[in-house]
Order: C-alpha cells, then sequence, then structure tokens
C-alpha cells in the first residue's frame, strides 16, 4: 500500500539502482538537521522509503515551494516632503517657473565637459552655470546700464577742460557712462535716416524722434548737402534709388537736455548736435575727395596767416558737405549755428555745454561744426566733441587751431580701425616722410588728427574674433560695446560688462566666436523675436 503512493518516476530510478544518496545540507528536508551531520552520506532502502510516505509528502512539497519563485517586492520609493507651509507653496511654484531657465543652465552643469587643467580649465569656468546665466543676462532686451553718478563741480573735467587727464587710464566710470550716452545718441542719428531716407521735393518738415535718453529733446533736423552733380542718366537707369543719388540728406539733429534731474546731475544744461555717419553714394564720393583747401574763418579766409606759417587745410570733401546749400535746405553749417545761437539765447543766464558727437563721417564733421560753432558769438558756453571711429580732417595747421579756440576733442579709436588712418598714407615710415617733403604730400598726404585719444581694440572682447573684418571695426555698436567693456590697459576688458550683447550678435554675428554663438543658440530660445522687437525700438543699430 506503500509503494503505491509513491510516484513511477521514484521506483523507475530505484528498480535501477536499489538505493539512492542524499546530501544531509539539502534544504529540500526539513526533518533532517543541517548543523548534525557535515559530511557523510546516508543510504536509505526501498523498504525504508516505502515506511516513510509522509516524508516524501513533505519533501515534494518543500520542492515545489522551492521551484515556485515568488517576484521581488518592488524597491519603496522614498516618500516626497511636501512644501511646508500651504500658503507658500503657489508662490514657490511661480517662482520655479521663472527660474526654469536659470535651474536648467544650472543643472547642466557644463563645467565638468572638459578637464581642469590649462587652457581647458579656462574653458570649463567660461562654460560653467554661472558665466551662462550672465550671459543670458547680456542677451536680453532689458537694457541695464553703468550708474550715471552726481557730477556737479566736476562737470568740466568730464567735458575736457584739462583733456581727461588721469581719466582714460584706467577709465573713469562717469566718463565711460557719458561716452556711451553720446554714442547713443550718433545711433538714434542712424535710425532717423534710415527710417525715412528720401529727401521731399518741398522744403522738409522737422522730424519726431524718440531718443534713448529721454531727457534730451529734438529741436533742430540737419542736413548735409554734397557739391557733386551725377549725370542724368544715373536717375534714370535707378529711379527706385533716387534717395541714394539725391544731393541734400538728413544726417543729425540738435538737442537739448530739457529734464531738471539730469541737468542737476550733470552741473549744467547741455546742447548735444549728434550726426551720423556715410550712407549714401554722394557721401561716398565727398570722402573720396582727399585734396585739402583752405577753410575759411567767417569770410576771412585766414588771410591773416603770417609769413612762415602753415595754412589751415581740410578735406575737400567734407568741408563740401558742411558748407553747402541744398535746394530746400540751408547748409550744415548755417543751420548748426542758428540753432546754438537760438539755444543760448533762449536759456540765457544758465551754465551751458555744447557738445558735438558723430561716428565716422559725423565724427570729421563734428570737427567743423565745433570749430566754427566756439567763435560763433561771444560768451560761447565750453565747447567739446567726442568722435568715433573718426578719419583724418586736416593738416597739421587745423588742428593747432582747433586746440587754440579751446575745442576740447576726445576721440576713441578702435586701433584696429582702418578708417581712424584716412585720409593720409598707409605706408611705410621712411616713404611717407619723402612724401612729406614734396608738394603732394602738402595737397593730399598733410594729414593730422586732433584732441586726445582713448584707444581700444577689438582684440580686447572676449566675444569677438580678434581677427574681426574692417566693417565689424569700424561698426559703432562695435565701439560702444568695446568702450563699456574698457576697464584699463592693464584690465582689458572688465567682468561686469552691461552693455547688451543682442544687437552686436544681430550686426556682427559673423565676426563673433563661434563658442559665444552656440552659447546664444542655446540660452535664447526666441532670439529671432528679440531680433524684431530689436528692430521696432526707438534706436537702430548703425550700419557699418
Amino acid at each position: 500500500m506503500a509503494i503505491s503512493m509513491i510516484p513511477s518516476q521514484t521506483l523507475n530510478m530505484m528498480s535501477r539502482s536499489g538505493s539512492f544518496k542524499c546530501r544531509t545540507m539539502s534544504p529540500l528536508n526539513s526533518l533532517i538537521r543541517t548543523n548534525s551531520i557535515t559530511s557523510r552520506t546516508i543510504s536509505c532502502t526501498a523498504s525504508t522509503i516505502t515506511t516513510s510516505t509522509d516524508s516524501t509528502r513533505l519533501h515534494l512539497a518543500n520542492l515545489e515551494k522551492l521551484l515556485q519563485k515568488p517576484s521581488p517586492a518592488p524597491i519603496a520609493q522614498p516618500p516626497q516632503t511636501p512644501i511646508k507651509g500651504s500658503d507658500k507653496s503657489s508662490d514657490r511654484a511661480s517662482f520655479l517657473e521663472k527660474r526654469v531657465g536659470i535651474g536648467l543652465l544650472e543643472g547642466l552643469n557644463l563645467a565638468r565637459i572638459w578637464p581642469g587643467e590649462g587652457a581647458a580649465a579656462a574653458a570649463a569656468e567660461e562654460m560653467s552655470p554661472r558665466h551662462l546665466v550672465r550671459l543670458q543676462r547680456l542677451l536680453s532686451m532689458t537694457q541695464e546700464h553703468s550708474p550715471r553718478n552726481h557730477l556737479g563741480s566736476r562737470w568740466r573735467e568730464y567735458h575736457g577742460s584739462n583733456d581727461w587727464a588721469g581719466m582714460l587710464d584706467p577709465l573713469d566710470e562717469n566718463l565711460r557712462r557719458e561716452v556711451v550716452k553720446y554714442g547713443e545718441l550718433v545711433q538714434a542719428a542712424y535710425q532717423g535716416f534710415h527710417s525715412d531716407p528720401a529727401m521731399p521735393e518741398m522744403a522738409p518738415p522737422e522730424r519726431h524722434m524718440a531718443l534713448p535718453d529721454r531727457s534730451y529733446r529734438v529741436t533742430k533736423s540737419l542736413y548735409a548737402t554734397s557739391s557733386i552733380g551725377l549725370p542724368k542718366w544715373v536717375d534714370d537707369v535707378a529711379p527706385d534709388l533716387e534717395w541714394m543719388t539725391q544731393r541734400s540728406s538728413w544726417i543729425g539733429y540738435v538737442a537739448v537736455c530739457d529734464d531738471r534731474r539730469e541737468i542737476q546731475r550733470m552741473g549744467r544744461r547741455d546742447i548735444v548736435i549728434a550726426l551720423r555717419g556715410t550712407a549714401t553714394c554722394l557721401e561716398w564720393a565727398e570722402n573720396l575727395r582727399a585734396q585739402q583747401v583752405p577753410i575759411a574763418d567767417n569770410g576771412d579766409n585766414d588771410g591773416n596767416v603770417q609769413a612762415g606759417q602753415l595754412q589751415p587745410k581740410v578735406q575737400t570733401g567734407f568741408l563740401s558737405l558742411y558748407k553747402t546749400r541744398g535746394a530746400y535746405v540751408s547748409s550744415l553749417a548755417e543751420s548748426v549755428v542758428e540753432e546754438v545761437k537760438g539755444l543760448m539765447e533762449q536759456y540765457k543766464g544758465e551754465t551751458l555745454s555744447i557738445t558735438v558727437t558723430g561716428h565716422s563721417l559725423g565724427a570729421a564733421l563734428a570737427l567743423l561744426v565745433a570749430d566754427e560753432l566756439s567763435t560763433c558769438a561771444p560768451d560761447v558756453p565750453p565747447v567739446a566733441v567726442f568722435s568715433f571711429g573718426g578719419p583724418r580732417v586736416g593738416n597739421e595747421a587745423f588742428a593747432d587751431r582747433v586746440g587754440a579756440k579751446n575745442v576740447k576733442v576726445l576721440r576713441i579709436v578702435n586701433n584696429q580701425d582702418l578708417i581712424t588712418r584716412v585720409p593720409g598714407p598707409l605706408l611705410s615710415g621712411e616713404l611717407e616722410q619723402k612724401l612729406r617733403s614734396t608738394r603732394v604730400a602738402e595737397e593730399y598726404w598733410d594729414y593730422s588728427h586732433v584732441g586726445t585719444e582713448m584707444k581700444v581694440e577689438t582684440k580686447m572682447s572676449p566675444y569677438l574674433k580678434p581677427d574681426a573684418d574692417i566693417a565689424c571695426c569700424h561698426d559703432l555698436e562695435a565701439y560702444l560695446h568695446l568702450v563699456d567693456g574698457f576697464s584699463s590697459s592693464e584690465c582689458p576688458f572688465r567682468p561686469n560688462a552691461k552693455r547688451s550683447l543682442l544687437k552686436l550678435l544681430h550686426e556682427q554675428g559673423s565676426n563673433m566666436k563661434r563658442l559665444y554663438i552656440r552659447k546664444a543658440k542655446t540660452l535664447t530660445l526666441n532670439l529671432e523675436t528679440e531680433r524684431q522687437a530689436m528692430f521696432m525700438s526707438s534706436c537702430l543699430p548703425s550700419p557699418s
């Protein structure tokens, strides 16, 4: 009876061998203690197995349990700690939404990409989340300017009474802010032209402009006229480009500070003449007329020049644009003198200053404007010129003449800007000396710069390529970028520069380092939208 309850597989095995061996360490046999027998085996006969039915059943039950392994229990996730204070949960969520961009950058931990040795360590530091957040701020449309401190009784120093001695290297923070302000006023002159380049057939009305510095109010539009006449067939060939071939073009404006707080901060009421650079074909043609001509002094034509002294002369094209009258507009010289005299009379008794600022061609015309304004009336306020990327204008006698009239000139010059070296020879020193001893040199090559030079360099910028092209080195926005970042010759670019990089990225994207182009694409997901918003702003960037 007992044998019938044993499975047939077991009986067949026993019929072949008659016996089987089992290890005492087997976990299937719960009746045998594993610590009682360690190495010996037990021989079991068939008769013994038949009398151990209960043990066999238990053995098979244990085997079935062992074969049916249970699935592992899921790993328990640690409970999330709720934000304490239910009244603060919504504020916390809003804060995280605002910080999502910065949190993403910090989560990247890009500093681990490069090893920490040598130049790679510098690259890792440059790509750290802290620097990426700063670059994101610089690529924002929200402008952040250096603080405007109270100038008070020192305003004459910032206006050049001491030729800016001790203020250029290292660059005085207040002077930096004033220089950038005047550069932005020149950018407004570019915007005023490009928003309406065509010259009306009748006398043009006064333009309404929104200046980047709201404390100034435009009082007069200025026009420059070329004395060069183009053949009639040019208009026939290109009728749609009439604004490019017109003789008179809008070139700038006169503005006056009208904000009481700003007047108190600056220590005086400032009158500004802002002039743009070359934009039309005839203006480019005037730039190429490098022959020098004598400059007239209120109709006197400098006839009182003593024997042996050089006669003050200036470039023919610059003087042409300054003195030539248009069909419906006065000359630039007449318009500026008339308007400034009216403002001097209007604000008679107040402390005034006259600031002339310009870029490229506008910088050259600014010298001619300042030269005439300095003697246009008795008791003329102090006159200063802030020029960006200006070419040479006249000979050494003209430079002496401007200095004798106490006109203060601060020339902001990019060392890599070729426009600041013309007109004049781009030759070796020995050949230049030979040319200067001839009459040809007197008429074409004897050019000298005027005033005090503040030198910047494209290579100083960590964002621009060191071998940037001529257009970038001469661009006004690049100038303002370099001035805003300049600290001193020992520390060329300050780490806390404020000026936005968005305009520079749009105008000179091909001249920016690829590293920052990639970073800009990563950081500014809506960069194209911001570019469109930049074009719709009140002050567009200047052309190269």
